[in-house]
């Protein structure tokens, strides 16, 4: 999106619930990795942290007896210790991630969706995980039975997110995952998106998901995993869905819950260029 657009043109909003502290330190995968996309360092190969880093720290962690199984980079330690360290001298969450953008070399503004602490807490058949140990260190292997993001009743949207959405001309819920990407985030700033200038994108198409494990946790814990009820979770917020072209039948249905429906091709073969363009096209 950002290439299609003047410097400082766009603002995203990232999740925060599946930060943790490893060693003393602050992950905030979500904001990370966004960072990291846009200054041209995410390793898309991994999946996370940044290109050609390496592990001597972590090895280092494991030769003294300390479990390694959450996969911290050199350089993404650097990450870590430079934001824990602005916390302790006072710093928000916000001032943190806009001083990373900064460093970074980032013209678009990353805000954390809150400056609270909210944590995302899987229960399952074995027991209660965080999002890491859930996702990373189980894989996913023990049967979800609920999704509950502790701290999530006193987290409030910051001044920041709330001028960005007041200014913005158009909101993008993005295709990933409704029930723990994208419904934190709509749990804290909900109430401050401009309805009618904002569009939720489908995460699923043709019965799967675009990326991860979509389909399967909705299957465990509800809705059903299709594109109309991802856009019935959506309605409150969006006045428009995308559907994907694969699935352009259900477009009356989406229309019935009161949508504008757009059908795109919504898998990102060319990393979502073309969907940005399209979108763009739509919209502005």
């Amino acid at each position: 999106m950002q290439p299609l657009l003047e410097p400082g043109d766009l603002t995203v909003i990232a999740n925060t619930a599946d930060d943790d502290e490893f060693w003393g330190h602050l992950v905030s995968p979500d904001v990370d990795a966004v960072i990291y996309r846009l200054a041209g360092v995410f390793n898309d190969i991994a999946g996370y942290g940044m290109k050609g880093d390496t592990f001597q720290v972590l090895d280092a962690l494991e030769r003294l007896g300390e479990p390694g199984w959450f996969r911290i980079g050199d350089k993404d330690f650097a990450t870590h210790v430079l934001r824990t360290e602005m916390l302790g001298r006072g710093c928000t969450l916000t001032e943190c991630a806009l001083a990373l953008c900064g460093r970074f070399g980032v013209g678009t503004r990353v805000l954390p969706m809150t400056n609270e602490r909210v944590r995302t807490r899987f229960l399952t058949d074995r027991g209660e995980f965080s999002f890491q140990e859930y996702f990373v260190r189980e894989r996913l292997g023990p049967a979800l039975q609920a999704i509950e993001f502790a701290g999530i009743d006193s987290a409030r949207p910051t001044l920041e997110v709330v001028s960005a959405l007041d200014e913005a001309g158009l909101v993008i819920i993005g295709p990933s995952n409704p029930l723990i990407s994208i419904a934190p985030i709509l749990e804290v700033i909900g109430a401050h998106i401009p309805r009618e200038r904002s569009v939720a994108i489908t995460p699923i198409v043709r019965g799967a998901s675009l990326k991860g494990p979509t389909v399967e946790m909705m299957r465990a814990v509800g809705p059903p995993p299709t594109p109309i009820e991802v856009a019935r979770m959506y309605r409150d917020f969006a006045a428009t869905f995308v559907l994907d072209i694969r699935d352009n039948e259900l477009a009356v249905e989406a229309e019935e819950m009161g949508f504008r429906t757009l059908v795109f091709d919504t898998v990102m073969a060319d990393g979502g260029g073309a969907l940005a363009r399209r979108m763009l096209e739509a919209f502005i």
